[in-house]
C-alpha cells in the first residue's frame, strides 16, 4: 500500500514542483534550500526570507506585460510599483529596487522611508511615488515636503474631496495628481461601494468643478482597485469595463491624463494545486483597454500596477517543530507546534488565509490525519485550512523522531500585522528571522536579521525594565 507521506503528496499533486523538491535524505527543499540544514543551524521556530524570489516575481510580471503590449500593439508604457504596506522592511526594499521599479505608499511614515531610499540612491528623481490612502495631516505634510523638495514624479491619489484643498495649501507651485475610483464591491460584501475613492458617476464632474480650471493641478492618473484582486470572473471584468469607460470620458475632458493604475491583487501560490494564467489575464486586460480606447479614438494610457503580495509573498516561509501530540478524543489528534499561529501567521486566524503547508522531514514515514495547534491559550490558535478532505495529513507523530513542518509563501503582511518587535498574545516570543540570498555563482548565504525575542525584550516593552 502507498502509505508514506511522499505517496500522499505525490498522488494528490504534481510533485516535485519548481520550488519544492526533496534531497537525498527525502527532506524538503525550497528553491534548492535544504530546510533541515536551516533547522540544524538556527533551530525553530524560524522565519525566513528568500530574497531572490522578489526579483524573480518582479521580472516575471514585467515580461508578461511587455509580451502583452507587443502582442496587442499597445503604444503605452508599463510601470511596476511596489505596494509598501505588504512589507516595509529595508531588506525587502533593497531587493525590490534592484529592478527599476516604482513605489506606492499608504500612510505618512511611508514618505520617510521614500526619503531614506532617495538619500541612499535606492530610488531616484524619475521614480514614481504613488501616494494612496486616506490622508491625515502628517501624510499631507510629508507628501508636500517630498514634492516641494523637487520630487516631481510624486502623484498623490485623491481619495476624497477635501484632500485637494489640503494638498494645495502645503504644496508650492504646480503638482501632479490622480483620482481613485470608489469601486463597487461584490454582491456578497456587507457594503456596496468601497470606502476608498470617489464614485464612478462623480469623477468627471469633480474634475470639471475643481481641477479643470486650476492652473496649480495636473491630472495624470485614474486609479482602479478592487478588494478581491485581479481574477477571471464576471465581477472583475465588469468593474474593469466601467473603469475604462470613466478613463475615456475623463480623457476627453483632460488632455494631461495619460495613466491608468489598475492596482494590485495578483494572487500568489497557496497550494500545490494552484493554477492561474497570469499571461492570459494581462493579455486580456491590455486588449480590453486598447479596444475601448481605439473605438473612442483616444490614446491608450500608460499602465501602472501596484503589486504587494505578488512581489514579496512567495519569498517568505516559517518552520516549526511539532512538540507534542494530544489525543483529545477517538478522532482528533492535535499536533502542538513550538510557536503560535495567531502571532506568527496572523492571517490564518484573522481571515482564514491558506498557505502552502508541508512536512520538512520524514517524507518516507507513514502519515496520519491531525489538527495543528499553537501555543497560546486561545481556542482560535490553530491551523486547519488545507483541503485534503478538510483535514491536515502529516507524518505520524513519534516522540523519538522530531517532526518539522513548513509554511510557505508567507512573506506579505504577516510581520506587520503580527506586530514585529512588539508584544504578542500570551507573550509568545517572536521567532528568529533569517535572510537567505544567492550570489551570481548560485551559492547560498544566510544571515540573522533578528534573534528570537527574550524575556528582557518583552519586559522592557511592558515597563518592567530596571531603572
Amino acid at each position: 500500500m502507498n502509505t508514506k507521506y511522499f505517496d500522499l503528496i505525490n498522488q494528490t499533486y504534481y510533485f516535485p514542483q519548481e520550488e519544492f523538491t526533496l534531497n537525498k535524505e527525502n527532506a524538503l527543499q525550497f528553491h534548492q534550500i535544504d530546510l533541515m540544514k536551516l533547522v540544524e543551524q538556527y533551530g525553530t521556530p524560524l522565519k525566513f526570507t528568500y530574497l531572490p524570489q522578489i526579483s524573480n516575481n518582479i521580472n516575471k510580471a514585467k515580461s508578461w506585460f511587455r509580451s502583452a503590449m507587443e502582442k496587442n500593439k499597445y503604444n503605452g508604457k508599463y510601470y511596476y510599483c511596489y505596494c509598501t504596506k505588504s512589507s516595509h522592511f529595508e531588506y525587502i526594499m533593497n531587493e525590490a529596487f534592484k529592478n527599476n521599479i516604482h513605489i506606492e505608499t499608504s500612510s505618512a511614515f511611508d514618505i520617510n522611508i521614500v526619503e531614506n531610499l532617495l538619500e541612499n540612491s535606492k530610488i531616484n528623481k524619475s521614480t514614481y511615488i504613488i501616494c494612496n490612502g486616506f490622508k491625515r495631516d502628517q501624510y499631507i505634510t510629508n507628501i508636500a515636503r517630498l514634492i516641494n523638495n523637487g520630487h516631481k514624479n510624486t502623484i498623490p491619489i485623491i481619495d476624497n474631496y477635501e484632500e485637494l484643498d489640503l494638498l494645495q495649501a502645503e504644496i508650492k507651485g504646480k503638482f501632479k495628481i490622480g483620482i481613485r475610483i470608489a469601486a463597487e464591491e461584490e454582491p456578497k460584501f456587507e457594503f456596496y461601494t468601497s470606502r476608498l475613492g470617489i464614485g464612478y458617476k462623480n469623477i468627471v464632474q469633480f474634475y470639471k468643478k475643481q481641477i479643470q480650471e486650476n492652473d496649480k493641478l495636473e491630472l495624470k492618473m485614474l486609479h482602479f482597485f478592487i478588494n478581491t484582486g485581479i481574477n477571471d470572473n464576471a465581477y472583475y471584468w465588469n468593474e474593469l469595463v466601467k473603469c475604462i469607460k470613466v478613463y475615456i470620458a475623463l480623457k476627453k475632458e483632460c488632455p494631461t491624463l495619460n495613466g491608468l493604475n489598475i492596482g494590485g491583487g495578483f494572487p500568489i501560490k497557496n497550494s500545490l494545486a494552484f493554477e492561474y494564467d497570469y499571461q492570459y489575464m494581462i493579455d486580456e486586460i491590455i486588449n480590453q483597454v486598447k479596444i475601448a480606447c481605439d473605438e473612442a479614438e483616444v490614446d491608450v494610457p500608460d499602465i501602472f500596477t501596484e503589486f504587494g503580495s505578488f512581489t514579496v509573498g512567495e519569498s517568505g516561509g516559517a518552520i516549526y517543530q511539532v512538540l507534542y501530540q494530544k489525543q483529545q478524543n477517538d478522532r482528533e489528534a492535535w499536533n502542538m507546534i513550538d510557536s503560535s499561529f495567531i502571532t506568527t501567521l496572523p492571517d490564518t486566524w484573522a481571515i482564514n488565509k491558506r498557505f502552502i503547508m508541508l512536512a520538512v522531514n520524514r517524507w518516507n514515514d507513514t502519515y496520519e490525519r491531525v489538527l495543528l495547534g499553537g501555543m497560546t491559550c486561545d481556542s482560535d490558535d490553530y491551523y486547519n485550512s488545507e483541503q485534503n478532505m478538510n483535514a491536515i495529513y502529516l507524518p505520524k507523530y513519534n516522540k523519538e523522531k522530531p517532526l518539522y513542518i513548513g509554511f510557505f509563501n508567507t512573506g506579505a503582511y504577516q510581520e506587520t500585522i503580527g506586530g514585529f518587535g512588539g508584544l504578542h498574545h500570551c507573550l509568545i516570543p517572536q521567532p528568529k528571522h533569517i535572510l537567505i540570498d544567492r550570489d551570481e555563482n548560485g551559492i547560498l548565504a544566510t544571515e540573522v536579521f533578528s534573534e528570537q525575542q527574550t524575556a528582557d525584550d518583552v519586559l522592557k516593552i511592558l515597563g518592567y525594565a530596571k531603572k
